[in-house]
């Protein structure tokens, strides 16, 4: 099943909260519930233009992005509007 969910919350970020952060501006911060998971909620990052408009309700997929190279590797699940 691929993650899907609708936006819960959310908050525009103006100051980076990491060091290797500094140089990336303003980025969404969502908070996503999830109807197909007993809507449990999960915070990740809206992808796109982090000055766009967003909309509690509204629909967004899931995207994994994969960092195998990390001394330990990891994968981050991001948001995409519908």
């Amino acid at each position: 099943m691929e993650p899907s969910g609708l936006i819960f919350s959310w908050e525009r970020i103006w100051h980076p909260a990491h060091p290797a952060l500094k140089d990336h501006g303003a980025y969404l911060a969502v908070v996503v519930e999830l109807p197909h998971a007993g809507r449990v909620r999960m915070v990740g990052n809206l992808l796109g233009d982090p000055l766009q408009q967003v909309r509690i309700g509204a629909e967004v997929q899931g995207v994994f992005e994969h960092h195998p190279e990390a001394s330990q590797p990891y994968t981050l699940l991001q948001w995409r509007c519908r």
